[in-house]
């Protein structure tokens, strides 16, 4: 099952290919309700959105391909939503959620959860947009805000921002250089280099935390 996905979103080039010749105008659709499950429901963390917009950011430069002003819309809308439901979700369930076990094992993996505490406790408000740029992490942020009851109008402008420079940067990413010799030879290389750099800063505060606790037991 995950090596079959990451398959999909490594090859996401001709899947949405195929995709956009099968369905025409609805694959925007599908699009948005990637993006808007990714960031919005809890217990779906894995989603690579990173890559996905890269991708459509490489179609919108093709001349028969997907418009970039649409695509451009419509994923800061479904970003900018899905971390609005999560937090309301987070908000009014959030202990609730957290109970919740499918086949004795629980939906919200409480490591992910840690994890993004961390961050919360490391940068503050400014995990909402930090976080759009580490995977799970930015699927956790919105709902640990919720349960946090952070202010619902200092979440929203946090997580406007923060949506809308996740989509801007990674789409005209794939806008600008996806023309290029060297990313349409080595597409599959690309994409795995845009998930190592995005979960990499996660990488990094993983090891800076097990280092620090190994300096105080040291000492």
């Amino acid at each position: 099952m995950l090596s079959h996905s990451l398959s999909f979103f490594l090859h996401f080039d001709t899947h949405l290919g195929a995709m956009l010749a099968q369905y025409g105008i609805w694959v925007y659709a599908i699009l948005f309700l990637i993006i808007f499950i990714e960031t919005g429901l809890v217990v779906m963390p894995l989603l690579p959105g990173d890559s996905l917009l890269f991708t459509v950011g490489v179609f919108t430069a093709h001349e028969d391909g997907l418009n970039i002003w649409i695509a451009f819309v419509l994923l800061i809308t479904a970003a900018i939503l899905g971390d609005t439901v999560n937090y309301t979700i987070g908000k009014l369930f959030g202990h609730k959620v957290l109970d919740w076990h499918f086949r004795g094992k629980p939906l919200v993996n409480p490591k992910h959860l840690n994890k993004t505490h961390n961050f919360f406790e490391q940068y503050g408000a400014k995990t909402i947009i930090l976080a759009r740029f580490v995977p799970i992490v930015r699927t956790f942020a919105p709902f640990v805000a919720g349960i946090g009851y952070m202010h619902y109008r200092k979440f929203l402008s946090y997580n406007v921002i923060g949506g809308s420079l996740w989509v801007l940067l990674l789409i005209f990413a794939g806008y600008w250089f996806g023309n290029n010799t060297f990313v349409k030879n080595n597409f599959e290389k690309v994409i795995l280099g845009i998930i190592f750099l995005s979960i990499l800063p996660m990488v990094i505060e993983i090891a800076r935390a097990k280092w620090q606790r190994v300096k105080k037991q040291a000492k």
